[in-house]
């Protein structure tokens, strides 16, 4: 198989996470629940993950990074934490559905919503989110790059002005941890969610926040903790504080294997080859006749993605041969950003999303070109 669906979850993993994962599940108790060396070592495990995560986004403290099972657990955590009825809260029409649906559940319960309009290639108007804070804007949720069109957000200059107006900064990175670099403290990221499965090239059920100090998360659950049994309510410390029952140590021993080999091999390379495919795709396709390639494929900071279709064919059409008659893997439909498909005018069509990792290669690339020039002889005639 050629698979080219990378944006929802790598599939190919290094071979040290894989082995991390093994060693794990044969070795490994439950970490904060005894004085067993089995649990003592999953406690290590899991605190030395912290710390690598920790430097990895440039948070000082270790204790501010709480595990998750992907970005959408975290980012509900931090929307139905953080926002309260009579909030504002500023966002965009780039958004998945793990922001926008906790954040239609806020605006439901009272909170007011703005979302940001993109320009007809899918990149944020970014000079209209300090237009539209008022008075009682909380925050401001944003996605760090879109999933369907790969365009990437300067959230650095969003941390600004979020910064300058007092407002939180929630970031969602899952289609940009591991690729583009993160740096919470600089950037003025208050949380920071990530999920493991993708860039990161760790394990699936994986995944976390990054808190700014101080910052206080109402919690999503409440539960065991391995810590002040009797006390009735959730302990307050972090990272404690949101994270109730058993974490899933086995995948973090793999998610802690996955930063090891990013930062052996080093992130600009990974990104670098990433880019390099998905240019090497996009030069292929984007003179075909009958083709529509979505978003800014130009732009010099980007995410390793394509969405495309060919003439008036349904994308699930497309896809579907591409998978049965070509072996290509790719995603077709609404990319769970339904926004973002009324701003391309794509709600109909869906589209054909090709999204590259650093383990495929030219021969595969060229060959989804290929596939793409047979179907748009097919179609477009």
């Amino acid at each position: 198989m050629i698979y080219l669906d990378n944006a929802a979850t790598s599939r190919r993993k290094p071979q040290e996470v894989i082995d991390a994962v093994v060693f794990a599940m044969t070795s490994l108790g439950n970490a904060g629940r005894g004085t067993t060396e089995a649990a003592l070592d999953a406690a290590r495990t899991i605190y030395g993950a912290r710390e690598k995560i920790a430097g990895f986004f440039g948070v000082k403290n270790p204790k501010q990074v709480v595990f998750t099972s992907n970005s959408t657990e975290s980012l509900n955590i931090a929307i139905h934490g953080l926002i309260k009825p009579g909030d504002h809260v500023i966002s965009s029409v780039m958004e998945h559905n793990s922001v926008l649906r906790p954040l239609y559940e806020r605006e439901e319960a009272g909170a007011e919503l703005t979302l940001i309009e993109c320009d007809e290639k899918g990149r944020l108007l970014t000079g209209d989110i300090e237009k539209n804070i008022r008075d009682n804007t909380r925050a401001i949720v944003l996605t760090h790059g879109s999933n369907l069109t790969g365009n990437v957000n300067d959230i650095e200059s969003v941390g600004r002005i979020a910064k300058k107006h007092g407002l939180l900064f929630i970031v969602d990175a899952s289609q940009t941890a591991g690729v583009l670099p993160v740096d919470v403290e600089r950037m003025n990221i208050d949380v920071l969610c990530f999920t493991g499965h993708k860039s990161l090239l760790g394990p699936q059920g994986t995944g976390g926040m990054c808190v700014r100090e101080g910052l206080e998360i109402e919690p999503l659950k409440r539960g065991g903790s391995g810590v002040d049994t009797y006390n009735r309510c959730h302990p307050s410390e972090m990272p404690t504080a949101l994270e109730a029952g058993t974490i899933n140590g086995h995948g973090i021993a793999g998610l802690s294997a996955a930063i090891d080999y990013i930062e052996k091999t080093g992130m600009d390379v990974i990104r670098e080859r990433e880019l390099g495919l998905m240019r090497r795709f996009y030069d292929g396709v984007k003179n075909i006749e009958g083709v529509r390639v979505y978003g800014d494929p130009e732009a010099e900071v980007r995410c390793p993605v394509i969405a495309l279709n060919i003439g008036d064919a349904d994308s699930s059409e497309i896809s579907d041969i591409l998978s049965v008659d070509y072996d290509i893997a790719t995603r077709p439909g609404a990319h769970c950003a339904p926004k973002m498909h009324e701003s391309l005018g794509t709600v109909s069509q869906g589209a054909v999303r090709f999204s590259m990792s650093c383990f495929n290669t030219e021969e595969e690339i060229d060959e989804a070109i290929n596939a793409v020039k047979d179907l748009a002889d097919e179609f477009c005639q």
